[in-house]
């Protein structure tokens, strides 16, 4: 039975859940928006939030603790520079699930888990990137 068990195991070991969501959590911080089951989208937002929490203290020990769980430097980089900063007087509630289809599979509810200012990073560099289509254009001509 399962009296007061709290949270998902997703049919994975402890090990192979664990590097699922690390996974999953490097991913939403270094492509800003995923797209996931609702479930997974579900259990990572909390684990995300926290992360970004640490990166908006950004002192040495915050650095740290976000390292013991996301190994990889870059990604670490980014939030620390660029993703914490954006939510710098904001206290919580850095990301929104949306839910959008069910997988053609096996009929799975599907969700677009991504940070609350997407859409304003999104058109900023749509700007920057037609400002250098538009540069190309004018050296080819």
């Amino acid at each position: 039975m399962r009296h007061k068990l709290a949270g998902s195991n997703f049919n994975r070991t402890a090990n192979q859940r664990k590097a699922l969501l690390r996974g999953l959590v490097s991913s939403l911080i270094e492509h800003q928006r995923i797209e996931t089951t609702l479930a997974k989208a579900k259990a990572i937002r909390g684990i995300t939030e926290k992360m970004v929490t640490f990166g908006k203290r950004g002192d040495l020990h915050a650095k740290r603790m976000v390292m013991s769980y996301i190994p990889n430097r870059a990604v670490v980089a980014k939030l620390f520079s660029d993703v914490a900063p954006r939510f710098a007087d904001r206290n919580g509630g850095y990301l929104r699930i949306v839910q959008t289809r069910q997988r053609v599979n096996d009929r799975a509810p599907m969700a677009i888990i991504e940070f609350v200012d997407y859409e304003d990073i999104k058109a900023k560099s749509g700007d920057k990137g037609a400002k250098k289509e538009g540069k190309k254009e004018s050296k080819a001509a």
